[in-house]
């Protein structure tokens, strides 16, 4: 469902696994379908209806107002879906996705591939304990497409993940600012993230930067860990017999993120194993991503009066 920019990247990964027979894609424009089927081979169909129907399992990577369309009535027909993030553009609708899958029991996972992003499994295989203290900052160039939603839901949600995956917490204090620049929602904004546990975090997520960013930065007791998940690059400093020793963890660089991500979405549809990033935790997300959108409209009005 959707084969624009993202979409088409997920039908050429498609064409990789030996367990896929066909591909199916739908959209809006027909000129996009049409590409689809000369450059890899897919299956135009006339509608959504039709790619459920003739499909064992969906990839939905259409804009993101439509997820809750899309992903409702693939768990009506009893269909595995894969949504891109953010699981829906409304928090209410995405209570209602987790319930249906749960009466369902149709599988839903949610497109969060920074947890497959080969720096961060690196670092993530170094973490033993719980992190005290998170850091992020995620800046991109300013991009027309994904600004149907703020900067919270196209951006920083990846940190969001990235953070409540590792502190294992949601938090209990939030503290946000923010501001709309280039157009009608927040493009750029800082959040400090509290826990019960006593473990912080700071995200920071701006989409009008001049230049592209994807840092993450974890510290633990015995460890400080700097990711970089643009470049995949991992920087360690740990505690070793008294001293702070230097350590550059192996990142596999032959290793792509979406494919390993389809890859965990096929697993659990046809070998039944569990699914990677499930419906509960993409709405755990947004959860959060609302609660600091909040705060930020909350701080605004003082602010503005």
């Amino acid at each position: 469902m959707g084969v624009g920019y993202l979409g088409s990247i997920h039908v050429s990964k498609l064409k990789n696994f030996q367990e896929v027979k066909e591909i199916i894609v739908w959209d809006i424009k027909p000129e996009r379908m049409e590409e689809a089927r000369e450059k890899y081979g897919a299956i135009p169909a006339s509608s959504l209806d039709e790619v459920v129907e003739k499909s064992d399992a969906v990839i939905c990577a259409s804009p993101t107002t439509t997820h809750y369309e899309v992903v409702k009535f693939c768990i009506e027909m009893g269909k595995p879906v894969f949504v891109e993030k953010p699981l829906t553009d409304d928090i209410k609708k995405a209570e209602e996705i987790v319930r249906m899958s749960k009466e369902k029991g149709v599988k839903v996972q949610v497109g969060h591939i920074e947890r497959f992003n080969p720096a961060f499994l690196s670092a993530k295989s170094l973490i033993s304990e719980k992190p005290y203290f998170i850091e992020s900052v995620r800046m991109s160039m300013y991009n027309p497409r994904g600004t149907d939603v703020d900067v919270i839901l196209d951006l920083m949600i990846h940190d969001i993940d990235l953070t409540l995956n590792l502190i294992k917490e949601m938090p209990e204090n939030i503290s946000a600012i923010g501001v709309p620049v280039l157009t009608d929602e927040i493009d750029i904004a800082n959040v400090r993230l509290e826990f019960p546990s006593g473990a912080l975090a700071n995200l920071t997520a701006s989409r009008i930067s001049l230049e592209k960013m994807r840092k993450f930065r974890v510290f633990t007791k015995e460890n400080y860990l700097s990711i970089d998940l643009l470049h995949r690059k991992v920087e360690m400093v740990k505690r070793m017999d008294g001293e702070i020793l230097p350590y550059f963890p192996p990142v596999d660089g032959s290793l792509d993120a979406l494919s390993l991500e389809i890859r965990s979405f096929l697993d659990a549809v046809i070998y039944d194993k569990p699914v990677e990033v499930p419906v509960e935790e993409g709405y755990r997300n947004m959860l959060v991503a609302n609660m600091i959108r909040k705060g930020i409209e909350e701080r605004l009005k003082r602010i503005l009066g």
